[in-house]
């Protein structure tokens, strides 16, 4: 009985994977002047694990750094966007991986949350990569 509790612990953790968000970068869209640009910079601020916002207003991109170790819920940094007036165009995400096996079509867990890899063939994750979020909150209703 022992060795069987030893082996699902050891099979549990191998299915979480070893990632954490660092950085991303989001797009609103409905941005007509710096003003707006500066309340959603403002509103992105206030989210409790965001450490940094840059704004780039050409793109009208905001390239947020979180805190280290902080949980990441991605429907707050939408809340905080929408709170402002605007909406969420786009939302890519930079995570360091150590190791982390994904396959196309396949689930792995990252910081808590499942996703699911469409694109990509079979490989294993390390260092810094960049994700682009497919859900139909974080991108535009055309590109859904």
């Amino acid at each position: 009985m022992k060795k069987l509790i030893i082996l699902i612990v050891v099979v549990f953790i191998s299915c979480v994977s070893f990632a954490q968000f660092s950085k991303a970068k989001l797009q609103a869209s409905g941005l007509t002047c710096s003003m707006c640009s500066k309340a959603v910079k403002v509103a992105l601020e206030k989210v409790p694990f965001v450490q940094e916002v840059k704004v780039d207003i050409k793109s009208q991109e905001y390239a947020i750094t979180f805190k280290e170790g902080s949980n990441v819920e991605f429907d707050d940094l939408k809340k905080a966007v929408e709170d402002a007036g605007f909406s969420v165009a786009s939302l890519k995400v930079t995570a360091n991986f150590n190791d982390v096996k994904v396959e196309k079509d396949k689930h792995i867990q990252i910081g808590g949350k499942n996703f699911h890899f469409l694109d990509g063939a079979d490989q294993s994750l390390n260092g810094e990569r960049t994700l682009t979020i497919v859900d139909k909150n974080f991108v535009s209703a055309k590109e859904f």
